[in-house]
C-alpha cells in the first residue's frame, strides 16, 4: 500500500476504505450481491486503489452511497443530497491506496467536477475542472479555501460517477 505524509491542513484524497470495500463485495449499498466479471478492455476507474483496471482483471460494479457513509461516520444529515451510484472496485482485495495528500493523477480525465459539501452534507457548489491532473491540487485548494467546505466529491462529467472523496486534512 502506498503511504503519503499529509499536512494537517492539506486536503486528503481518500479511496473507499477497506472495511467498506469488504461490505460492498458482499452486499452493496442497494442491498444487492453483485457478480464479478472480467474487464475485457481495461480502463475502469477503480475506487479501491484509485487506479484504472487492466485488461482481464476481475472487477465488480457495485452501488455505493458515499455521502450516506460519510454522514453515518460524522453524524451529518445530508437529507435529499444522499445519493447512490455505480462504482467499479476490484472483485478481490487489492493493495489499495492509503489516504494521502495530492490528487491521484491516475484518476484524472479530460473533465471532472469538484462538488463541495458542508459539515451537514449539503452541496455548497461545484466546479468544473478542465485542467491537467497536476493542476487539480490547486483547484482543490481553492475550493477548500471556503471554511464551510467539509469534503469534496470528485466526479466524472460524462456520467456523473463518483471517483473519490477529498476531505480536510
Amino acid at each position: 500500500m502506498t503511504t503519503t505524509t499529509t499536512s494537517p491542513l492539506a486536503p486528503v484524497s481518500r479511496p473507499i476504505a477497506p472495511a467498506v470495500l469488504r461490505q460492498l463485495r458482499t452486499r452493496d449499498d442497494a442491498g444487492v450481491t453483485r457478480t464479478p466479471g472480467l474487464d475485457p478492455d481495461g480502463g475502469a476507474p477503480l475506487r479501491c486503489c484509485l487506479l484504472h483496471s487492466t485488461p482481464g482483471e476481475r472487477i465488480l460494479l457495485v452501488s455505493y452511497a458515499p455521502l450516506r457513509r460519510w454522514a453515518a461516520e460524522t453524524g451529518a444529515e445530508p437529507g435529499a443530497y444522499d445519493e447512490r451510484g455505480p462504482v467499479f472496485i476490484h472483485a478481490e482485495e487489492c493493495e489499495g491506496r492509503a489516504p494521502g495528500s495530492g490528487y491521484p493523477q491516475a484518476m484524472h480525465g479530460a473533465r471532472r467536477v469538484l462538488r463541495a459539501y458542508d459539515a451537514q452534507g449539503r452541496i455548497l457548489g461545484g466546479r468544473l475542472v478542465e485542467l491537467p491532473a497536476a493542476e487539480v491540487d490547486a483547484a482543490l485548494a481553492e475550493v477548500f479555501a471556503d471554511p464551510r467546505v467539509a469534503l469534496v466529491h470528485v466526479r466524472a462529467v460524462e456520467f456523473g460517477c463518483f471517483l473519490l472523496e477529498v476531505r480536510r486534512g
